[in-house]
């Protein structure tokens, strides 16, 4: 499924969506460059999910962990990680294996552990368009 999205709103509006969707145990990777709006899709997945909290990028964390919702919410930015051996040793197993939903920026840097059954979110923005607000969002 691919959309296109012209201004945050609706960018959030869609991870909103997916975020009402979303089931026990569900891993949502995201791939896009800085700035695309992978944080802006993520505060609409939380609020799709019933989270209220303020939600922002862990990336010197690596998690943020989002209880208050319909369901778990973890979300990871690996932009920073070395190897896929440094997710395990934060526990990464038992975030995947867990009571919630794993949402991760920058998967791509993690692909070798990733489940076979996660959905890929790429977010880009075309520099050539004069309408920088404008977003491809593709979901596989």
């Amino acid at each position: 499924m691919t959309y296109e999205t012209y201004n945050e709103n609706e960018t959030r509006k869609i991870g909103c969506e997916l975020g009402k969707k979303a089931s026990v145990g569900d891993v949502y990777c995201l791939k896009g460059d800085l700035g695309t709006g992978k944080t802006v899709f993520t505060k609409g997945f939380a609020e799709g999910l019933g989270i209220s909290s303020h939600i922002t990028s862990p990336t010197f964390t690596i998690i943020n962990e989002y209880t208050e919702g319909r369901l778990p919410l973890y979300h990871f930015d690996v932009y920073r990680i070395g190897s896929c051996d440094e997710m395990y040793d934060i526990g990464y197993e038992e975030y995947i294996d867990g009571d919630g939903v794993c949402l991760i920026e920058w998967a791509e840097l993690i692909e070798d552990i990733i489940p076979q059954n996660a959905v890929w979110i790429t977010i880009e923005k075309d520099l050539t368009r004069e309408d920088v607000c404008y977003r491809r969002i593709e979901v596989k």
